[in-house]
């Protein structure tokens, strides 16, 4: 069987990740599926949302592009793999809400979620736990 081989676009360390709405569609099934072939992806989505393969195809090849995906070929065969995690996707995901709703600043966040946007007895236990949990850490 002939080695894989890599198709990558730039590193995606360098560049804060920023997913259109499609592209987090697309990512989802990769993380979940991958490695795997556009179809696959296609197939996936159309359970919820109707995308025209070709659709699917393009964007996953810009994505490439972007250095979100790569592609292993083995000979007429494209596998996706993804080139960012679920993580690093999110996580930027916050940073550009929190820089755009809020200045970059945590906690003005924190207090309109609190204030504005009512959490349970639950969630704000819960949320006790957590900064209690970074409390210990960071002393």
């Amino acid at each position: 069987m002939p080695k894989p081989r890599k198709i990558t676009g730039f590193n995606p360390k360098k560049k804060a990740v920023e997913l259109t709405e499609a592209e987090w569609d697309i990512m989802k099934v990769v993380w979940e599926k991958e490695p795997c072939t556009a179809g696959t992806v296609q197939e996936m989505l159309a359970q919820s949302k109707d995308r025209a393969y070709s659709t699917v195809k393009t964007t996953m090849d810009r994505m490439v592009e972007k250095g979100f995906l790569e592609i292993d070929r083995i000979r007429n065969l494209q596998l996706f793999k993804s080139r960012i995690s679920e993580v690093h996707a999110k996580r930027g995901e916050f940073r550009k809400m929190l820089k755009r709703a809020f200045g970059g600043a945590l906690t003005p966040m924190m207090q309109f979620l609190i204030e504005h946007e009512g959490l349970s007895k639950a969630e704000s236990a819960q949320l006790r736990r957590l900064v209690n949990k970074a409390k210990k850490k960071n002393d």
